[in-house]
Order: structure tokens, then sequence, then C-alpha cells
């Protein structure tokens, strides 16, 4: 089986490609630390399966999506390992999309690049646990969705030390509808308790634009 190894970080290019070589039934063809090394060695010197960091910023040919979809064109043949330290669960399965089934995270052991690039070889698939995590992480329900903007205040009133009656009072709304709220937003948010909610923060505490009608 012939292997490519892509990345710019020299030591982890060479530390893949050392532990690939070592491997049963591998062979390293060859190495490059940009896009444009990388089209060229394809180019000159074909391989079965190209392991490939997501984010190579230099080379004309760009990195990421791009670079994938431009790759999967050419040389069709060529079937990739994305490894990458993104951890954004709509960018993997973007990756996905592009017809990538193979997909690790920069932190996983050696290992799993051995095992991915056997599957890879042979037209399955392998997404290593740290990656299905992300994935699973993303179809939490609350993991995802912006607060709407009545929740967002309701919460910044929280954190600041307002009680739900005085939050009620102060923006003219009965307990219920504000304990509702604060109940959807922790449901938003991912948390439990009020200790976590007062803590928390993340992307997910900027209000969703307000579009349509607030509970009163």
């Amino acid at each position: 089986m012939r292997v490519m190894v892509a990345d710019d970080h020299p030591v982890t290019l060479f530390g893949i490609a050392h532990s690939l070589q070592g491997a049963s039934g591998i062979q390293v063809t060859g190495t490059a630390s940009n896009s444009t090394e990388l089209v060229d060695a394809l180019g000159k010197q074909p391989c079965d399966v190209l392991v490939l960091d997501y984010v190579m910023p230099d080379g004309k040919y760009g990195d990421g999506q791009a670079l994938i979809s431009m790759i999967l064109r050419r040389f069709p043949e060529v079937r990739i390992v994305t490894i990458t330290m993104v951890d954004d669960p709509a960018v993997l399965r973007a990756i996905q999309t592009l017809g990538v089934t193979c997909i690790l995270s920069k932190s996983d052991a050696m290992a799993h690049i051995v095992t991915a690039v056997h599957a890879a070889y042979t037209g399955g698939q392998y997404v290593s646990p740290s990656v299905v995590a992300l994935f699973e992480d993303q179809e939490d329900p609350g993991a995802t969705r912006k607060l709407s903007v009545r929740e967002a205040e309701i919460v910044r009133l929280f954190r600041a030390g307002y009680k739900v009656g005085e939050i009620a009072a102060q923006l003219h709304r009965s307990k219920q509808t504000i304990s509702s709220q604060k109940v959807a937003a922790m449901k938003k948010l991912g948390v439990t308790r009020d200790a976590d909610l007062i803590r928390y923060s993340g992307d997910e505490m900027q209000p969703e634009p307000e579009g349509g009608q607030e509970q009163a």
C-alpha cells in the first residue's frame, strides 16, 4: 500500500511518516509540507492513501475543504485520511460530505493513523473516538442552539445575582414565564445546575437576532 503524508509541521510530518513506514504492508512513498509540494508529488508519484493535515496555510492550492475537493477531482483514485486539530463538528461533518470517510484528531495516538490508513485503502470508514465524541456533543440539542434575546437577558440578570421574582418584576413578566425561559436557556447551554449557569461562558451566550414573538 503506497501512502503519502502531508503536514506543515516538520515534527508531526516526520512522526506520522516514521510510524506508518514501520507498519506492516505500508510504504511511505512521499511527504509534503504544503499544498504546492503535495500536488506536485501526487502528479509525479501516485499513491493509494493520502494522510492529509486539514490546515496547511502555505502553498498555491490552499488547504481545508478547497484542497480536499481539488485532490478528489484531480486524483480520484486517492483515498484521503484527514488529520486535524479542528474541533468544530460542523467542519468535520463538511469534510465527510466531501467524501472523506476517515478522520482523526491530532490528539489521537499514532495507532489510530495506521488503522485509518488500512480502512481508507479498503474503502472503509474510520472516525477516531475523539472525533466521534465531538459529533455526539453536537447531537446534544442543548449544545448548538443560541439563546433568544429574552433568554440571554434573563441569564444575564440571574448571573448578576437577581432572583427569579426580581427578574420578573424588572421585565414585567410573570415568575412562571421567567422560570420557564430560564429552564429553556439552561437546556440550550447544556447545564443543569444554577451554579453551572453562573459560571458558564460560551458563544451560545450571544443571543440570536430577534425574530419570532417571545412568550409574555
